[in-house]
């Protein structure tokens, strides 16, 4: 069901680009619009992980200081049947991890040096499996699609925000002005309402593949709670980070980072405790 959904949540932002390119009109604004976008998100599907890796400051994990770590994730991304990824540690007493890379072949597991400390070993082996399920889902292709879209999105109504200012030609110029505006207003918001949404879907599906690769939900859950908890305290410093890498956290590690439901770069921690707590194996 969640990956229908996901489906039919990509193919709203597809069916709002193409309207959008419709009521434009303007199809060499699409093109250019398409390219620019095509060619920022395809530098971030290859080289993203590694600025993200930098931006926290992460480094290489000791296969020797860590050998307990690099074990799990053998074992867990056996299990999973993709190629184990390589492990970094992040210095900070911030307890969260995240996984990105753009497929299963150039894969990257992170994690703070602060969730090794409040995690017991099967909670911290949930924590894994949930990142490890991104892996094998694929989901940066997928964030990378709907990114791409929506940048185009956003760019036609850029687009569309400088012709109403500037004003179009004709009888209906006024009527023109005011449609332009409303396009240029609704439609992006829409296409990160979708956005969002589909990221909040990955992240339950990554609960789900990652509880039944542990054939338990219960280790995630209560993970889930301690690291929400954690947060609560001890959000991540800002080390240079800002929301825009919120979504590739487990949980969002900034304090206050999001005032609405709908804006929410993940589900709610409830919903997603009492989903993997209602699972059957």
């Amino acid at each position: 069901m969640s990956q229908f959904k996901i489906v039919l949540l990509l193919g709203a932002l597809t069916g709002l680009l193409l309207l959008v390119g419709y009521l434009i009109g303007g199809q060499g604004g699409l093109f250019i619009g398409l390219v620019f976008s095509l060619g920022m998100n395809l530098f971030s599907y290859f080289f993203s992980h590694k600025l993200v890796l930098a931006l926290y400051r992460a480094k290489p994990a000791d296969p020797k200081q860590y050998a307990h770590l690099h074990a799990m994730v053998a074992d867990l991304s056996k299990a999973a049947g993709i190629p184990k990824p390589k492990l970094y540690i992040i210095p900070a007493s911030h307890a969260n991890a995240f996984a990105t890379g753009r497929n299963p072949q150039h894969a990257v597991v992170a994690v703070t040096e602060g969730i090794l400390k409040i995690l017991d070993k099967d909670e911290l082996k949930g924590v894994l499996a949930h990142e490890l399920s991104h892996v094998r889902n694929r989901d940066i292709l997928i964030a990378t699609i709907a990114a791409t879209i929506a940048g185009v999105i956003s760019y036609i109504a850029m687009l569309a925000r400088w012709s109403a200012l500037f004003g179009f030609g004709g009888r209906d110029r006024d009527n023109n002005i005011i449609e332009l505006l409303v396009l240029a207003i609704l439609t992006p918001l829409i296409a990160i309402l979708i956005q969002l949404a589909i990221s909040r879907s990955r992240e339950y599906l990554a609960d789900e593949s990652g509880a039944r690769l542990m054939q338990t939900g219960k280790p995630l859950a209560s993970a889930l709670q301690k690291l929400e908890k954690s947060t609560a305290h001890n959000p991540l410093p800002f080390m240079g980070a800002t929301e825009s890498t919120a979504h590739l956290f487990i949980t969002n590690p900034f304090r206050g980072g999001a005032w609405v439901h709908l804006f929410l770069t993940h589900p709610p921690t409830k919903k997603r405790v009492e989903r993997l707590e209602g699972m059957r194996f």
